[in-house]
């Protein structure tokens, strides 16, 4: 795929993310502010999941697949690249997970 299709299906990505945090808390009149807080962490770690995602597919695509389009003539072994993008799936799922349970409403009674 070339660059500007990766851009394009980021934009699309972080446009669903947007749509989905906007939708989730409609009255924000009656939200205090810990809940605005976590709304807005919960986003942020939704958007940085999703650009570490795709990063982690455009450094497999760009060094793995067609290693003649690396920009500067840079060549990678296979175990980097690999390892490079595995660290970034872990990090960009890590954020996806911690971002959705700070999406999710806190609960009224705690067994504390």
């Amino acid at each position: 795929m070339e660059l500007t299709d990766w851009i394009v299906v980021l934009a699309i990505a972080l446009m669903a993310i947007a749509f989905y945090c906007s939708r989730s808390n409609r009255n924000f009149a009656l939200v205090d502010l810990v809940d605005r807080a976590r709304h807005r962490r919960g986003t942020r770690l939704l958007v940085q999941g999703a650009i570490a995602l795709w990063s982690a597919l455009l450094t497999l695509d760009y060094s793995l697949f067609s290693p003649d389009s690396m920009p500067f003539g840079l060549k990678l072994s296979a175990q980097a690249v690999l390892g490079l993008a595995l660290l970034l799936f872990v990090a960009g799922g890590n954020w996806s997970m911690r971002g959705l349970r700070l999406l999710r409403p806190r609960p009224l009674f705690s067994a504390c």
